[in-house]
């Protein structure tokens, strides 16, 4: 299993901080790494410090803050993988966003995996210049939504300059951590963290997210599943799951992961237990649930034995 990595990109006052200060007191029992230029972009002091190692802060909720420059970022990654669950990247004062985006994909660490491109935009003063960094976003908040009288004609135009991108509209950095990453499973039985209760106790901090869950146990065809998501759905984030084709030569188990336009498979032998079946959870905002459904049930085959095996060529060539 990958650990994902987040880049956070988004110009000087757009609530970069206050999002990362958000993921890391709203984590509970994730793990979260987050890496910035120095300590002091984040808001140490309001958090409880458990210890410090050289450059990385140890947390007491069991995240980690670490302070890095480029030339040591992918080293660092490589070391984060296996503290944590998530990494996220603060990437001003680093590089360019495309630049960490890079990076993130050329790391020759097996354990990292790219996990999107988060663009902060301040609502009461979007960058003159939106469109080229809406070029690399992968999701877009609109930040200080109460700053505003009315934001929406800023998101529409977020909408006409990259049309499908997902966006969410939010106060405060306030975005829900499970739009961006899948939070650790919460223990059914145990005392609640004072984190629990405050987080608890705002029940609407975050604008709601959408997640579509689908399962087949009948095969997919390959042709149409690759058309499926090549044309993904307006709002769609990302997509996590495994599929199953059935077809001949090609009857393995089918990790999929996409972030943004970033597609990957990782093939693997089912467990002798395992049934084989396809089971896919959509992320994102704005879906059209019934849509996402009856699109991907068309991906179904009825008739696997007939498929073309040269046809997962289309698959196989994101392994």
């Amino acid at each position: 299993m990958k650990t994902p990595v987040i880049v956070v990109a988004g110009f000087l006052g757009s609530g970069k901080t206050t999002l990362l200060n958000h993921l890391l007191a709203t984590a509970r029992g994730t793990r979260v790494g987050v890496v910035v230029n120095d300590f002091g972009s984040i808001g140490i002091d309001a958090m409880s410090v458990a210890g410090q190692v050289g450059s990385t802060l140890s947390l007491s909720n069991g995240c980690l803050c670490c302070a890095v420059d480029v030339s040591g970022l992918d080293e660092l990654l490589g070391k984060l993988v296996g503290q944590v669950d998530v990494i996220v990247i603060e990437a001003s004062g680093l590089a360019e966003p495309q630049a960490m985006v890079r990076l993130v994909l050329g790391s020759e660490h097996p354990g990292v995996g790219y996990g999107g491109l988060v663009l902060l935009v301040d609502a009461a003063e979007p960058p003159a210049d939106l469109a080229r960094h809406l070029r690399v976003a992968d999701l877009v908040v609109v930040n200080k939504v109460d700053r505003v009288p009315d934001a929406s004609g800023l998101l529409a135009e977020v909408d006409r300059l990259k049309p499908g991108v997902p966006v969410v509209a939010a106060t405060h950095g306030r975005v829900d951590p499970a739009l961006l990453f899948d939070p650790r499973p919460r223990q059914r039985y145990g005392q609640l963290s004072f984190d629990d209760l405050a987080e608890d106790d705002e029940p609407h901090a975050h604008q709601a997210y959408e997640s579509v869950s689908f399962t087949s146990a009948q095969p997919l065809n390959p042709t149409r599943l690759m058309a499926f998501l090549d044309d993904r759905p307006a709002g769609l984030y990302r997509i996590k799951g495994f599929a199953h084709f059935d077809v001949p030569g090609h009857r393995q188990k089918f990790t999929l992961h996409t972030v943004g336009a970033y597609l990957r498979f990782e093939r693997s032998a089912w467990a002798a237990d395992e049934p084989r079946l396809t089971q896919l959870v959509l992320i994102g905002v704005g879906l059209d649930a019934e849509a996402v459904t009856k699109a991907l049930e068309h991906c179904v085959e009825p008739d696997p034995a007939s498929v073309d095996p040269q046809s997962m060529l289309e698959v196989l060539r994101y392994l």
